[in-house]
């Protein structure tokens, strides 16, 4: 797990300081900071590395029914489904899938999330008759501090909803409401209509939402945002057996510390350049992939000094693109149709295989085994992009996809 990794680095850096003799016979060699899912930002101050550190280790925590998981939930920590800070995996052993349902189409389910566990005496909840449902892949965690950090008007000069350039290309703004519970001194937080960043389709404007959201509706975590369990409304039996935890089962200073975790979490850095990537690069904006996958932007001031005013190179315009039926699931998100997808950042794909035992997981659902196919994938806006890459030759094929996994 990523704070495992975390822990190592510091137990190992601790006893060097220290002048420990033989740690090169106890530890092994902590990985490079470019090739981790689990680094902090650079620029923290002590009180932030502290704060990081604290976070990290409420990112790994584990809960049972006794510290308040369930009734129904989808898995027992952050981690769990966000394994080393990293993408998930869609194969059934694994348990970090999110199944997805659009809320108005009826039914008995308390959210638009299928809770597929559940604690001694509940029912888990089952997928509905006769409605659409999305499989979602937990996205990487990393960078989402940067993220929140560009302003609104970076992002919004590139929407383009109607087309007016020409090119095919459509992006727009996802204007949502953040939660009414959501302070609004989180940045993305208050009253009226806010731009929604993270998820899927973009439908949350805070990482605090995101976190709240998160121990409610995946573990059964409570909290003074959230305060009321989330049962099974479907169930065939009432629930019998509830956890023994006082409510609310999360207090809010740790809320805190995971939300300012993934503030900090620094993206791996991308590999080098050799002359194939190079021409790959040049290929990537020829074709049209820097339309929507913009390759970088710039935020603003932060509260978080090691935030502000720093380059992101994440390969996203973050903004909502229909990539056409091939890739829809019909589960629309708050004011994003069953289409509609914000656009993936592609930062974190050069080191992607080394957490998924060699694999690759892409497109929402991880139908994708290789950015070929991912791009095959891509339909509605980008189906002109990628008519354009199945003309180039064979040799500029490998270096455009050379260079975006080395991103």
């Amino acid at each position: 797990m990523g704070g495992g990794r975390n822990r190592l680095r510091r137990v190992a850096g601790l006893a060097l300081a220290l002048g420990v003799a033989g740690c090169d016979a106890v530890f092994t060699a902590a990985p490079d900071p470019a090739d981790v899912l689990d680094g902090a930002m650079e620029g923290l101050t002590l009180a932030e590395h502290a704060a990081f550190v604290a976070g990290d280790a409420r990112f790994e925590e584990r809960f049972t029914v006794r510290s308040g998981l369930g009734p129904i939930f989808n898995n027992v920590s952050c981690a769990g489904c966000h394994a080393g800070d990293g993408r998930g995996r869609p194969e059934p052993a694994f348990s970090n899938i999110v199944l997805r349902i659009d809320p108005g189409a009826g039914g008995l389910h308390g959210s638009a999330t299928i809770e597929r566990r559940a604690i001694p005496g509940a029912e888990p909840e089952r997928e509905p008759a006769g409605v659409a449902v999305s499989v979602r892949l937990p996205p990487p965690v990393f960078g989402m501090g940067l993220i929140e950090a560009i302003p609104v008007a970076e992002i919004v000069k590139r929407a383009d909803p109607h087309d007016a350039d020409g090119d095919d290309i459509s992006g727009r703004a996802h204007w949502v409401d953040a939660a009414p519970w959501v302070p609004a001194s989180e940045p993305g937080g208050g009253p009226g209509l806010q731009l929604g960043r993270f998820t899927r389709r973009a439908r949350t404007s805070t990482i605090f939402e995101q976190v709240v959201d998160a121990y409610h509706k995946d573990m059964g975590i409570t909290s003074e945002f959230l305060p009321f369990e989330n049962p099974n409304l479907g169930a065939s039996t009432p629930t019998v057996s509830f956890d023994g935890a006082a409510e609310p089962e999360v207090e809010t200073g740790v809320v805190q510390q995971v939300v300012f975790y993934l503030r900090a979490l620094a993206p791996p850095a991308p590999g080098a350049m050799t002359e194939v990537r190079q021409r790959g690069e040049v290929l990537f904006r020829e074709i049209g992939c820097a339309a929507c996958h913009t390759p970088e932007m710039r935020t603003g001031p932060h509260a978080v000094a090691a935030l502000s005013n720093r380059v992101v190179r994440l390969y996203s315009d973050l903004l909502l693109h229909d990539l056409g039926d091939a890739t829809g699931d019909g589960v629309p998100d708050k004011d994003a149709t069953g289409n509609e997808w914000r656009t993936a950042p592609l930062w974190g794909l050069r080191v992607m295989r080394d957490f998924l035992g060699g694999s690759a997981f892409l497109m929402h659902d991880g139908s994708a085994r290789t950015v070929e196919e991912a791009i095959r994938m891509h339909g509605g806006e980008a189906a002109g992009v990628r008519s354009r890459f199945d003309r180039l030759s064979p040799a500029d094929r490998v270096a455009l996809l050379d260079f975006v996994e080395s991103r």
